[in-house]
């Protein structure tokens, strides 16, 4: 819901100052709607009911794969898509992926959402509304900065977002923030208090062939973001995790995992390899014998490498790939 407008509403009725704070713990816990808030007075469920819609976001499609992972697409109120993703995993996690823009201004050559019309920063509110639809749907316990768009390149509302994230079930700790290398971002968040983890898509370790896949790398060459990373790592004291794509024949060579291992500190980095989810960019995945060989030559140089579970690829669960199959607005 929109928080503003909600306080504005309620402040306009002269409700006294802790029915914001009761809505929105209905909301965090679950609640499907107004009607269930059942300590506010019954004429104010129904105002509220009237004034500000539940949601700031309107479900327009949502697919659900054999493996239990729930993509949602959504539009939020000037029509502009946004997607999330809650991926449910036999340890218990509950992990939901949210989207900070509509679009995104980057141009990665794998990304189906780099592909797309840039629409704009979405508010807090339309962040947290994206993990609310899945807190209906199940308890929610892990949290990352993934999905559409650049997260730091809309700073502001993310934190502002991830400060209300524990009243949803989701800590701090277990909150991750995606970045491909957002430099005034990312020293933004090593000032924050809220020990968020910060999370590097890298890709490439060679410079040219990151500018080659990510333009950005123009703007912001690899070796200043990784200064930038490890001054935050100096400041907040937790691990930096390292995205890479396996894209086959592009950046899963023996000696590109070398490197890869040369380039990165252990005691600030750690690996994660994520087997290449399919879009419409002319791309084929590293194979799974690739992707083992590659982690263990980055294992044999002492930089730790675990491979992310696939989620979700019978339902376009690729950042982008509902948005891109529905029409425009």
């Amino acid at each position: 819901m929109d928080l503003e407008l909600l306080e504005e509403t309620l402040a306009e009725r002269g409700e006294p100052s802790f029915r914001a704070r009761q809505v929105w713990a209905w909301a965090a816990r679950g609640a499907a709607g107004y009607e269930e808030m059942t300590d506010l007075p019954l004429d104010l469920r129904g105002e509220l009911a009237e004034r500000v819609p539940f949601s700031t976001l309107r479900v327009e499609r949502e697919a659900q794969a054999s493996d239990g992972t729930v993509k949602a697409l959504f539009s939020t109120a000037d029509g502009r898509p946004v997607e999330a993703v809650l991926m449910r995993y036999r340890d218990g996690r509950r992990s939901v992926c949210v989207s900070s823009q509509s679009g995104c201004p980057l141009t990665c050559t794998f990304c189906a959402t780099g592909a797309m019309r840039f629409g704009r920063n979405l508010s807090a509110s339309e962040i947290l509304d994206q993990v609310l639809h899945f807190r209906r749907l199940d308890a929610v316990n892990h949290l990352v900065f993934m999905g559409m768009g650049e997260p730091l390149m809309n700073v502001d509302a993310v934190l502002a977002a991830a400060e209300r994230l524990p009243d949803a079930g989701i800590t701090h700790r277990r909150t991750g923030v995606s970045t491909i290398g957002w430099i005034p971002g990312i020293e933004a968040l090593a000032e924050s208090p809220l020990p968020l983890r910060l999370a590097l898509s890298l890709h490439a370790a060679d410079e040219a062939l990151r500018s080659e896949i990510m333009p950005v790398n123009e703007r912001y060459p690899l070796g200043e973001v990784l200064a930038a990373c490890e001054a935050h790592y100096a400041r907040k004291r937790r691990q930096v995790f390292v995205e890479y794509v396996m894209l086959a024949g592009v950046n899963d060579r023996y000696e590109q995992a070398v490197a890869l291992a040369e380039r990165l500190d252990p005691r600030v980095y750690k690996v994660n390899l994520i087997p290449y989810n399919p879009t419409d960019a002319p791309y084929e995945g590293s194979s799974r014998a690739a992707i083992e060989a590659f982690r263990g030559a980055l294992q044999e140089h002492g930089l730790r490498a675990t491979v992310r579970l696939t989620r979700g690829r019978d339902i376009d669960a690729a950042c982008g790939q509902l948005a891109a199959r529905a029409p425009a607005p």
